[in-house]
């Protein structure tokens, strides 16, 4: 019986150890520093989000996403609690303060935007390969230029 028992228990704890292992990496949070540039018109605010995969990226499904008041030519801000991992970054500028971009009859953009790594558009919006970076467990830092 004893027998038994050992050999149940011990797959069991090997995976209660698997769990806890998978546990404190999921803990491990790292911040990403943002700092905008290039803002001409201090009125508004930068929407953003933060993306994990190019995917998430393509159909804007931010894991976290932010609004920073503008003030001055530069804005930042503190991306914090992200595990470790690629990360791509969209912001606009939403100068008149309507809470969206503003585009013209074709789908253009009429407000600053930009992209993480100061990825640019070509015909058509900063793709994820361009804009992708590495956040390890110190952190990244990003300056990104508002077009």
């Amino acid at each position: 019986m004893i027998d038994r028992l050992t050999r149940i228990a011990a797959p069991l704890s090997a995976l209660a150890l698997v769990f806890a292992a998978g546990t404190g990496v999921a803990q491990e949070a790292a911040n990403v520093q943002v700092t905008f540039t290039g803002i001409s018109q201090q009125t508004g605010a930068i929407y953003g989000g933060i993306y994990d995969s190019e995917a998430a990226f393509n159909q804007g499904k931010s894991v976290r996403s932010f609004r920073i008041d503008v003030t001055g030519a530069e804005a930042g801000q503190a991306i914090e609690g992200l595990a470790p991992g690629r990360y791509a970054i969209k912001v606009f500028h939403d100068v008149d303060g309507d809470g969206r971009m503003g585009t013209n009859p074709f789908g253009m953009p009429l407000e600053p935007y930009a992209a993480s790594n100061n990825a640019k558009a070509n015909m058509g919006p900063p793709t994820w390969t361009d804009a992708v970076f590495e956040v390890t467990a110190e952190g990244a830092v990003q300056v990104i230029t508002l077009n």
